[in-house]
Formats: C-alpha cells, structure tokens, sequence
C-alpha cells in the first residue's frame, strides 16, 4: 500500500512530510510525495524548485522508506491531482499539511484542504506545522 503525502517546500509541507514517514516506517508502506503546482513560476509558494525535489529525494533516500515524488503543473488544482492519484492506487492514506487560519479564512478554508477532507475514500491526516 502507499500513503500520499501532499507536499509544498513550506512549515506545512515539511509536516506533513514528517507525518507521512512516521505513518509509512509504521504500516511498512511505501510513500506518494506529490507536489502540485498550476504553474511553474518559483514565486509560487507551493511549487518545488529542482533543488527542493534533488534535497527531498536525497532525505527520503536516507529516511529508508520507498518512496516516488510526482511534481505535478498541469494546472490543476491540489485537491484534483491527490484525489485522482487516490482512485489510481491502493491507498492506506493521505497526509496533508494545514495551516492556522484567521476565523475568516476558517470559513473559507478553502478549498484545497477541505475538498480532501471531504472527497477522500482514503483516510486523511491534517498535520500542522510547529511554531
């Protein structure tokens, strides 16, 4: 089985990662990093630039677990991109990072995190980044 981990070169993303190998050494499951992008314009908080995926791949590598890094700029939305990769696989879980919202932003949390909340078939880890 896999488990997807939904990543962006953030406090969030790096969360999320750790969570995923946690879960991943646990079950003895290999891991889906994905990193989704509608562009490829670095200024982009949620795109990985080469070096970002070279030093990510290099610490899954020393982590022991399997692993596969998918950057995905299709342009697409997040939530998409994991719920397809989710249909497509024999999934244990997903493991997203959150971040803390305003009371407004709660009431827009948008999208992305929540339509995985909501659509998934697969069980779903929000994690949020320390302080």
């Amino acid at each position: 089985m896999i488990i997807i981990v939904g990543y962006t070169p953030t406090p969030q993303g790096e969360a999320a990662l750790d969570h995923g190998i946690a879960e991943a050494r646990h079950h003895g499951d290999d891991l889906l990093v994905v990193n989704v992008s509608a562009s490829s314009d670095p200024h982009d908080d949620t795109f990985a630039t080469d070096t970002e995926l070279v030093d990510l791949e290099h610490r899954l590598s020393a982590e022991g677990v399997g692993f596969q890094v998918r950057q995905l700029v299709r342009g697409h939305d997040a939530a998409e991109e994991i719920l397809a990769l989710e249909k497509d696989q024999h999934v244990r879980g997903i493991v997203i990072g959150v971040r803390r919202r305003t009371p407004v932003g709660k009431l827009l949390l948008g999208s992305t995190s929540q339509r995985i909340l909501l659509d998934a078939d697969s069980p779903v880890i929000a994690v949020k980044a320390e302080h």
